[in-house]
């Protein structure tokens, strides 16, 4: 799937691909004249993704082949357990995790989970965990605390499903529990944005002690469609809602939200997964070394302060 923005790349290919049929064809070596366009669409592409919109990147962060939390474990973790449930009786799949082990570190992962076909979206509620989600979550994490694992969170979610049901079994409350408990947690928390980070659903996996996030992906209290349809009375201002919200990595890292800005492949993650996971996994792995060796009342000190001082500004 190709996005508007990238229509030049694809005529310039449209292109490299009848001199390659014509020089298949006829015999002509037309190499010099390919390799001049297959530069010039190398250095169209590097432009145009250094200059994006930030409704472009919000197209890139919800693309359907992007890496999601069983990818990453898969090319990241050595060995991964997955366990299951809330132990009340349900199991979300929206929300997947378990003990696994990265380089020398064995650590908690969880993290939200989309489908890249319409059979495994419905099995995963496109990636909308319900309150038994964010209750199987908070189990792992005092696992995590009782067996002094780190943690880590992988999210790429829309928002927590907001259906009847699910504000009927304590969505609110499932959510607030989760900010309480993980900001009293005596292990490394570390939190990775790998796709959409949208409003609480998005927070309830999120109360870190570094908090980062892909090249492409955003972060927000509110989705831009969502912005546009309460300020502006009209959902299709959402790309002008987007560049109001602030809600990309540069952005947040500005602002001082995040920790950190994870490189993405030319292109986006669903370019390349494995360099994305080796990308990830390195980064990971350089905070767990930092954050393990912190005492239990130092990573609760270091987490309160780093939310507490969001969203002050200081006037001369």
């Amino acid at each position: 799937m190709a996005f508007e923005f990238e229509k030049p790349i694809l005529d310039i290919q449209q292109k490299i691909d009848e001199l390659k049929k014509i020089s298949s064809e006829s015999g002509m070596n037309l190499d010099n004249e390919i390799e001049k366009f297959e530069q010039q669409a190398k250095d169209y592409q590097k432009e145009i993704y250094e200059n994006l919109k930030p409704s472009e990147k919000l197209q890139i962060a919800r693309h359907a082949n992007r890496p999601n939390f069983l990818d990453y474990m898969q090319l990241m973790c050595d060995d991964f357990i997955e366990f299951h449930g809330d132990r009340a009786g349900t199991d979300d799949r929206a929300i997947i995790g378990g003990i696994g082990k990265i380089g020398n570190f064995n650590a908690v992962f969880v993290g939200t989970q989309k489908g890249s076909t319409t059979k495994e979206n419905l099995e995963y509620n496109f990636g909308m965990p319900q309150p038994e989600g964010y209750r199987k979550a908070m189990r792992l994490f005092n696992h995590a605390n009782k067996f002094n694992l780190p943690i880590v969170t992988l999210i790429d979610t829309p928002g927590a499903y907001p259906g009847i049901t699910a504000e009927q079994n304590g969505q609110g409350i499932a959510i607030a529990q989760n900010l309480r408990d993980m900001a009293k947690l005596d292990v490394p928390v570390i939190a990775v944005i790998t796709g959409e980070g949208c409003s609480g659903g998005a927070l309830g996996l999120a109360v870190a002690n570094d908090v980062k996030m892909l090249e492409y992906a955003y972060y927000t209290v509110i989705s831009p469609e969502g912005c546009a349809s309460i300020l502006f009375r009209d959902a299709t201002k959402a790309a002008d809602a987007a560049n109001a919200l602030k809600i990309t990595a540069s952005d947040l890292l500005e602002l001082g939200i995040i920790d950190e800005c994870v490189k993405e492949p030319m292109g986006g993650a669903h370019n390349n997964k494995e360099e994305m996971a080796k990308t990830l996994k390195k980064d990971i792995l350089s905070s767990l070394k930092k954050l393990t060796k912190m005492s239990p009342e130092k990573l609760r000190k270091q987490r309160y302060e780093k939310y507490r001082k969001m969203g002050c500004f200081l006037h001369d």
